[in-house]
């Protein structure tokens, strides 16, 4: 694997790269969608580095990220924009997208999957060779600029009946498979990030590896590379690892006392002389 690179030029000089270990070819596809203008999906766990891999890329690539965290009450004109009452007026605001559209930026549609299906079809313009934005309460149609590109972001394992992108929409979009980094990696992340040792952050990550399992038990969620962070922190802030592990990686993560339990023993396992 190549030396990731610290910074990037950009019209301003060099900028600094937010913190990105590749675990694959994305940095590679993600950057011949955007000089093709070909929208990208990407899909993975939560806590995998989804959203930390669009900031790496926006300022890699010079561009802006307009982010758009998506539930079900988005609506289109949340997206789009709306006319609100300012000052005793009736004006016109943007929405992130349309803000996106016009700035150039990249859209990053987080969580899409939360989105409601008849809110995701106002992208569909701007994910073919139109690349226009139609704001159909003011009558305007916006062209893309060249540096605009929209990317969505969503979990597999939440996917369900109700919940599922359209064939129509997922077509739209080139797909990024991103999952946990390999042990090493994902140990050097949590060194990086936390400053944590590289003893401690060897036992997390493969505390980490032996919880995953649990989901067959019944756990809601597993621990992504985030909740590792997360642990990291508590230990270097001074609390003991047994504890920093169950408020990061059990208690966020299932309501169920006995897999707590479980995760309470796996860490008393994984640092056996500091559960003092």
């Amino acid at each position: 694997m190549s030396k990731e690179p610290v910074t990037a030029n950009s019209a301003s000089g060099e900028v600094k790269l937010p913190y990105y270990v590749p675990t694959g070819q994305e940095v590679e596809v993600f950057r011949s969608a955007y000089n093709r203008k070909v929208p990208v999906m990407l899909k993975g766990p939560t806590g995998c580095g989804k959203t930390r891999f669009v900031q790496h890329m926006a300022a890699r690539l010079g561009v802006p990220v307009v982010t758009v965290p998506c539930h079900d009450d988005l609506t289109a004109a949340d997206l789009v924009g709306r006319h609100l009452i300012q000052g005793g007026e009736t004006v016109w605001v943007d929405g992130p997208l349309t803000r996106a559209v016009r700035s150039g930026a990249i859209c990053y549609l987080d969580e899409v999957i939360e989105a409601r299906k008849d809110t995701v079809v106002v992208i569909h313009p701007l994910t073919d060779d139109r690349r226009t934005l139609f704001i159909e309460r003011t009558g305007e149609e916006l062209q893309a600029p060249p540096t605009f590109m929209l990317v969505m972001s969503f979990n597999p394992g939440y996917q369900s009946p109700l919940k599922a992108l359209k064939p129509s929409t997922r077509q739209r979009f080139v797909g990024v498979d991103l999952t946990w980094p390999e042990p090493e990696l994902e140990e050097k992340i949590l060194c990086h990030e936390t400053g944590i040792d590289p003893q401690t952050s060897h036992r997390l990550v493969r505390l980490a590896r032996k919880i995953r399992p649990l989901r067959e038990q019944g756990l809601e969620e597993i621990p992504g590379t985030r909740a590792l962070v997360h642990a990291a922190n508590l230990i270097q802030a001074g609390s003991k690892p047994v504890e920093a592990a169950i408020a990061a990686l059990g208690v966020p993560l299932t309501e169920e006392p006995q897999l707590i339990e479980s995760i309470r023993t796996l860490a008393q396992m994984s640092f056996p002389e500091q559960d003092t």
